[in-house]
């Protein structure tokens, strides 16, 4: 069974910076892409920075010049969050969409989700 645990959440002050990391785990034949999502107080789900098994990378308008998405060789996802605003609280999730060993369709796995808290 696919499994994806985020870590490094935290509380910071505005103006500072955290790491993100996802780290996957399970028998996976191949991924499509790699995301990052966040959920802040009442609102909904929104994607942050996504990348692909090619190195292409895409970014919300919010997360462009402050937040890096990379990808190292065991599949582990980071976003690396520069120059934090209050307005970044959330929750945020990593997402993969894969294909596992045992399916032949592409899945969209979730992790549980590390909460960020900037304040102000």
């Amino acid at each position: 069974q696919v499994q994806l645990v985020e870590s490094g959440g935290g509380l910071v002050q505005a103006g500072g910076s955290l790491t993100l990391s996802c780290a996957v785990s399970g028998r996976i034949f191949r991924i499509n892409t790699m995301g990052w999502y966040r959920q802040g107080p009442g609102k909904q789900r929104e994607l942050v920075a996504q990348i692909t098994t090619g190195g292409s990378t895409y970014y919300a308008d919010s997360a462009k010049g402050r937040f890096t998405i990379t990808s190292d060789d065991a599949q582990n996802l980071y976003l690396q969050m520069n120059s934090l605003k209050p307005e970044d609280t959330a929750v945020y999730y990593c997402n993969s969409n894969l294909q596992p060993y045992s399916s032949t369709y592409y899945e969209n796995c979730w992790g549980q989700g590390t909460q960020v808290t900037v304040s102000s």
